[in-house]
């Protein structure tokens, strides 16, 4: 079976990002083997693990609200603070509920 049509979660990827998976997998899910391979340390490896995974649980939201998703890819790509971006999205709910009665 071939894959015709590449998953949503993972067209939003860069490439470095698809040879960080594929190293993974490789090496049977072993952060210690990937560090060893990158010629990193293990926090290292495990922090761009934690990144691709806000990147593809990214992906998943984007369809919901884009504006929350362009706010949480400002946050993963360290463009944007977190107390920042939770005072954002906290805010724009607050107007998309409309006025208090």
């Amino acid at each position: 079976m071939s894959l015709e049509v590449l998953p949503e979660w993972m067209a939003g990827l860069e490439e470095e990002d698809a040879v960080f998976i594929k190293k993974f997998i490789l090496a049977s899910g072993s952060l210690k083997e990937v560090a060893a391979q990158y010629g990193v340390t293990y926090p290292t490896v495990r922090l761009r693990l934690d990144r691709l995974i806000q990147k593809i649980r990214l992906g998943e939201d984007t369809a919901a609200d884009p504006y929350i998703a362009t706010i949480k890819h400002l946050v993963v790509s360290e463009r944007l603070d977190f107390d920042t971006a939770k005072v954002l999205i906290s805010e724009y709910k607050k107007t998309r509920q409309g006025p208090e009665v």
